[in-house]
C-alpha cells in the first residue's frame, strides 16, 4: 500500500502546475519548521498549533482560488477544509505520530489539541482582522497588522502550552 502511495505522490510532482499563493515563502518556511520541530524537541502541542493555522491559511487559498475561478458548489466551505485536515491528520494516524496512548493533553492526542487551538485562534483573528479593517474604512491601523493579528495570538499559545506541557 505504501509503495503506491509513494508512487502516486512522485508522480505528482510530474504534473503539478505553478501556484500563485500569497506567500509561498512562508508556507516553505513553516512547513519546513514543522518538519523539524521533532528532531529539536518541540512538544506536539505546539507543532499541532501552528499546523492548525497552517491548514486554515491553506483552506483559504484554496477558497480564494477557487472564488476566483467562480468554481462553486453546496458545502465548498466545509469540503475545503475537511479536506486539508484529514490529508494531514490521516497519514500523522498511520506513521504513529498520532494515538499514542500517553501523549494526550485532556484525553486528546497532544497534536490534535493544538490543531484545533491553531484553528480557532488564526480563524478567529482573521475575523477580527476584517472587522477591525472595515470600520477603519478598509485599510489596516498600522502596517503588518494582519500578521500581528495572526501570529501574536499563536506565539502566546505556544508559550501557554510550553508551560502546560513542561
Amino acid at each position: 500500500m505504501k509503495k503506491y502511495l509513494y508512487a502516486i505522490f512522485g508522480l505528482s510532482f510530474f504534473s503539478a502546475i505553478p501556484a500563485h499563493a500569497m506567500c509561498p515563502v512562508c508556507t516553505v518556511a513553516v512547513g519546513a519548521g514543522l518538519g523539524v520541530s521533532r528532531w529539536f524537541g518541540i512538544d506536539d502541542t505546539i507543532s499541532g498549533l501552528w499546523t492548525g493555522a497552517l491548514l486554515v491559511s491553506m483552506s483559504l487559498w484554496t477558497l480564494n482560488y477557487f472564488a476566483k475561478k467562480n468554481i462553486r458548489y453546496p458545502f465548498i466551505r466545509t469540503s475545503v477544509f475537511a479536506f486539508y485536515f484529514v490529508l494531514t491528520i490521516v497519514p500523522l494516524f498511520f506513521t504513529g505520530i498520532l494515538g499514542h496512548p500517553f501523549n494526550t493533553l485532556l484525553g486528546i492526542d497532544k497534536f490534535v489539541f493544538g490543531a484545533i487551538f491553531g484553528t480557532i485562534s488564526f480563524f478567529t483573528t482573521g475575523m477580527i482582522y476584517s472587522s477591525l479593517k472595515a470600520k477603519n474604512g478598509g485599510k489596516p491601523h498600522f502596517p503588518y497588522e494582519k500578521v500581528a493579528l495572526s501570529l501574536v495570538p499563536l506565539m502566546l499559545l505556544s508559550v501557554v502550552f510550553y508551560f502546560i506541557t513542561k
